[in-house]
Order: structure tokens, then C-alpha cells, then sequence
């Protein structure tokens, strides 16, 4: 990647991204870059040492840029945090190895295709070249995690046997159609050939994930180590990557336990109002209560979208600047297979494709309590991550594109989604008791995942005074009891998190070390301000620099009038 001074910082940025895009489509995808979805992305060990390429020769470009002005030095310092660390990943032959039941190649080459336009003859065209670089994607795939195998790198037997079930579920060896089969019966109306192509991509992408499957199944798993845990040297990395800061790990544990029995005191007492004498637990019986119920997929997908619209219009002017396009927000169920819980995927760089907030859901459930649920959508969507990363990519007049498409990291922003749970209930949006117990619910359940990450992946002691196993060290099963004892979350949600925590090591305690951050962030700012401080510009002004790490965020914030 050869550099000129004139390009500066942002020019720097913008060709990576660019350059990036071309390598890794999938990614372009995810990003909502045009141009690159007829492809795939080359996953094998040669793919990534091709992208950690493109990476070191920006890192080394950005790194020797003398920045011009204050948003260069801004955009610097993300791209280097961001990208240096990316590097170390890859040096430690952790991004070719990568296999988890949430957030690894399998899922992303599987998820590309929902972000996909299914409108004209043209769409449906890119859809079938793509879904025919399904087998070689498969391939390169099982070929880099082959190398990461002989390098001594394998996922733990958990996460092999779990993705090989939900390879089984898209090539339709389930109880449900292939998911391929299922996206190409939406072609109807296309001419025969075209469905012809579709129709026999399709079988041959399903056949490559069954396929797959048995792969997985017999010749990683034998390979795979029993031990969940990945001690504390992989822990730190991921930990520096997800939080985008150097943490005390043990600092961050004992103020995970003292934020988990803050917040469980708090849920006793709105449980006890909810129900009198009752506990957390037995104030579920809100699920029973119909002004809390859902019944049926389209109806809670229905209920879902109504509550964001509500969300956007009352917020707009008032608590927040938002652009009119920023103001398009689809709620929609996702497609069977992965993981059960919510998430979010942005918009397309020129806002085409809209932001989205996705529900995958439990299979066979139809019956849905909102009470549990409120506060989920406005984390995902107005004030959360759509506010924030649809805000972000619409700053084409500030940010470059690595700042306004690549730049997400999880302690920013699923840091600024917690908070603005807490900010809704501020601002009155929670004065339901029902869903204020909702709200706190997941509070606590980030707060348990701070605790039960750590505890399980370094094997830390369970403190005294804490009424849960004490002097023991943590295991997975000791996580799964505690998250189904001490919380008040689905059991299938349950279930599925433990299995998320032990493939994705670092990632779900940036939640809550991130909300910890923005919150100080504002009393500092409020602290610099005194009686002039604008709640309103502070969110403003945040929102507008873009992703990057935590550190970078303190710095970049502290900078703010």
C-alpha cells in the first residue's frame, strides 16, 4: 500500500478501507460497502496473511502521517489502537483459528446473505453468484483451521460440536427447511433460469454446510481440547481488543461482583412492588399478566418496530440530534440457527439499506412478554447501537470511512447501549414497573457476565460473602448454575450464553466495563461544565466522533468543551 503525504490521515484511511473491502467482501457486506456482493471471502490462512497485510502497511502508513489538524489526530489514534491490535491478533494466530458459536467466519459468510437487497432481477442475480462461492468459502474455512490445528490452535470441543449443530440447522438437517432453501424461495416471481440457478446454488450450499458439519464433527473435534477456559495471556488480548483498554483484570472482577449486588438490591425492590414480598424471580409472574404478552412471530416483530418508531420520534429534537436518515430503523426476526437474542447490523454507507435491529428467537416460541423485553429495544435501537452507529456512518463530512464504517469496538458500543437503557429509565421512558424490572434484569445479567467471563476463562476464586459457592473456582457449570440462579433470564437465553462466553473470551464483560466509562465520561464532563453543562450537545458531540476503543474515548472526551 504505498502512501503520499498529501493523502494525510484521512486519505490514508479511506483507501485501507477501500483496499480492505475488495479483500474481505464479507466484511464489505457487514459494513454496507457496495461493489463487492457477488463474492466471498477467501477465510484460509493465505486470505488472512493477505488482509494482515493491508493492515500493517496502513498501520505503518498512518503511524509515519504527521497529522493536519485536530480530527487527523482524532482519526490516528483510532486507526492505530484499532488496527495495532487487530495485527497482534493475527500474529497470534488467533483470527485464522477463530471457531465460536456467535461471531467467527461460519456465522459471518452465513449473515452476509441477510444484509442482502432481494428486490429487482439484478439483486437476486448477485444473490445466486454469491451463494455459489459458498463451497469454496466453506473450504477455506476448513482449510485455515486446519493450519491453526497444526500450529496448535483449536477451539475448545464446545464451540466445534455447537457450530457443527448449527451447520446442520442451514443445510436443513433439522426440523426446518435449509436456510438457503428457505432465502431462494423468495425468488418466486424471477424468471426460470435465474431460479434454476438459484435453486441448484442453493442445494450445493447446503450440501457444503452438511458437509461442513462432518468435518467439524470428525476431524477437528478430535483435535479440539476438552478445557473451556483459555487462561489468562489469550484472555488479555481479546480483553484489550473487545474493551479497547488495558484492564486490571482483578480490579475488573471484585467491581463486577460489588456492581452485581447493587443493582440485585435494586431489583428486589421494584420486585417487591411489582408482587409484595416477592422476590426477582417470583415477579415473573408478570409473564402471565396480558398487558405484557405477545402472542405470535409477527406480532412481537410487529410490537417491536412500534416501540423504536415511538422511541426515534419522542427522542428527535428533544434529547437528541437526529438526521432524517438516521430515523429509518427495520425490526425483523432473524433466521433460525443461530444463537437466541437480539442484535444489530447497520446501515449501508449511502443508507440504502437501513439499520436493523434482529430477534433470533428460541424454535417453536410464539408467546413473547414484552416486560423483558422493552429496555432490549431501546438498547438495540434509539437511544442504543442504531442512534449511535447509523450516527456515526451519516459523518461523511468529518469522519473518514474507517471511523464511520470499521471503526465499532464492543466497549464503545455496547457500553453506550447499556447506558442508554439507563438514560431511558432517566428520562421517564421506564416508569412501568414491569418494565423497569426488565431494564434491571439485563443489568444484572451484565453484570453477572463481568463476573462469571472472568471467573470461568482465568479460573478465579468465588469471593466470600457472595452466597454462591465461595472459596470454589469457577467452571462452566458453576457459570451456567449461577446464571440461572442469580439472574432472572430465559433458560434457553441462558444456555446459549454460556456457550457464547467460552467461544468469545473478553467480548461480554466490555458491556458493562463500557457503560462504567460513559458514565464517567459524563460526570466528568458535567464536573468540567458545571451549571452550563448540555446533556443534549455531550450526546451530540460523543455520537459524532465515531467508534474506538475506550482509552482513545476518554481521551477524545476529555477534549470536549
Amino acid at each position: 500500500m504505498a502512501s503520499t503525504a498529501s493523502e494525510g490521515v484521512h486519505g490514508i484511511c479511506d483507501r485501507y478501507v477501500d483496499d480492505y473491502a475488495a479483500a474481505d467482501p464479507v466484511a464489505a457486506t457487514a459494513h454496507g460497502i457496495t461493489g463487492h456482493d457477488h463474492r466471498l471471502t477467501d477465510y484460509s490462512a493465505d486470505g488472512y496473511a493477505e488482509r494482515a497485510g493491508l493492515a500493517a502497511r496502513a498501520h505503518a502508513a498512518v503511524t509515519a502521517t504527521e497529522p493536519r489538524d485536530a480530527a487527523e489526530r482524532a482519526a490516528k489514534a483510532v486507526f492505530t489502537e484499532r488496527v495495532g491490535l487487530e495485527l497482534e491478533i493475527h500474529e497470534a494466530g488467533l483470527d485464522v483459528a477463530s471457531l465460536n458459536v456467535i461471531a467467527s467466519p461460519v456465522q459471518e459468510l452465513r449473515m452476509a446473505f441477510d444484509l442482502m437487497p432481494l428486490e429487482s432481477e439484478q439483486d437476486w442475480a448477485v444473490v445466486a453468484a454469491r451463494i455459489a462461492e459458498v463451497p469454496k468459502a466453506l473450504a477455506g474455512i476448513r482449510g485455515g483451521l486446519l493450519t491453526a490445528a497444526d500450529a496448535g490452535r483449536v477451539s475448545a470441543l464446545r464451540q466445534v460440536a455447537k457450530v457443527a449443530e448449527q451447520c446442520e440447522t442451514w443445510a436443513g438437517l433439522k426440523d426446518e427447511k435449509g436456510y438457503f432453501a428457505e432465502l431462494v424461495g423468495g425468488a418466486a416471481s424471477q424468471a426460470e433460469a435465474l431460479k434454476a440457478d438459484l435453486t441448484h446454488n442453493a442445494r450445493a450450499a447446503e450440501e457444503a454446510f452438511a458437509e461442513f458439519a462432518g468435518f467439524l464433527r470428525a476431524e477437528l473435534a478430535p483435535k479440539a481440547p476438552v478445557k473451556d477456559a483459555v487462561g489468562e495471556d489469550v484472555y488479555r488480548l481479546w480483553s484489550r481488543y473487545f474493551v479497547g483498554a488495558t484492564l486490571d483484570l482483578r480490579e475488573a472482577y471484585e467491581w463486577g461482583w460489588a456492581e452485581f449486588a447493587r443493582i440485585e438490591t435494586e431489583l428486589r425492590a421494584v420486585a417487591n412492588r411489582v408482587k409484595d414480598g416477592a422476590t426477582p424471580a417470583e415477579a415473573a409472574v408478570l409473564d402471565a399478566d396480558p398487558r405484557y404478552r405477545v402472542q405470535g412471530r409477527a406480532e412481537f416483530e410487529a410490537w417491536m418496530q412500534r416501540l423504536s418508531d415511538t422511541a426515534l420520534e419522542s427522542l428527535r429534537g428533544k434529547h437528541f440530534d437526529i438526521s432524517d436518515r438516521v430515523m429509518a430503523l427495520e425490526c425483523k426476526i432473524a433466521p433460525p440457527g443461530g444463537g437466541v437474542g437480539a442484535y444489530y447490523t447497520g446501515p449501508s454507507e449511502d443508507f440504502s439499506r437501513p439499520g436493523r435491529m434482529w430477534w433470533s428467537l428460541p424454535a417453536g416460541r410464539e408467546e413473547f412478554s414484552t416486560w423483558r423485553e422493552t429496555s432490549t429495544v431501546y438498547h438495540e435501537g434509539a437511544p442504543g447501537h442504531h442512534l449511535q452507529i447509523a450516527t456515526s456512518v451519516d459523518q461523511s463530512a468529518s469522519l473518514n470511512k474507517y471511523q464511520r464504517l470499521m471503526a465499532f469496538t464492543s466497549g464503545h458500543a455496547e457500553g453506550w447501549a447499556l447506558y442508554a437503557e439507563r438514560l431511558m429509565q432517566e428520562l421517564g421512558y421506564l416508569a412501568d414497573d414491569g418494565d423497569l424490572l426488565g431494564m434491571l434484569s439485563e443489568q444484572l445479567f451484565r453484570a453477572a457476565r463481568v463476573v462469571v467471563d472472568l471467573g470461568m476463562h482465568l479460573e478465579l476464586e468465588i469471593p466470600a460473602g457472595t452466597g454462591f459457592h465461595e472459596g470454589e473456582r469457577w467452571t462452566p457449570e458453576l457459570g451456567l448454575e449461577f446464571m440461572l440462579t442469580r439472574t432472572i433470564t430465559d433458560q434457553a437465553h441462558v444456555r446459549d450464553e454460556i456457550d457464547r462466553y467460552l467461544g468469545w473470551p473478553g467480548q461480554a464483560p466490555a458491556y458493562k466495563i463500557g457503560e462504567r466509562l460513559w458514565l464517567a465520561a459524563r460526570a466528568e464532563a458535567q464536573e468540567r461544565a458545571g451549571a452550563g453543562f448540555d446533556i443534549k450537545r455531550f450526546h451530540t458531540e460523543a455520537l459524532r466522533m465515531g467508534g474506538m476503543g475506550l482509552d482513545t474515548l476518554r481521551e477524545q472526551l476529555a477534549q470536549l468543551d
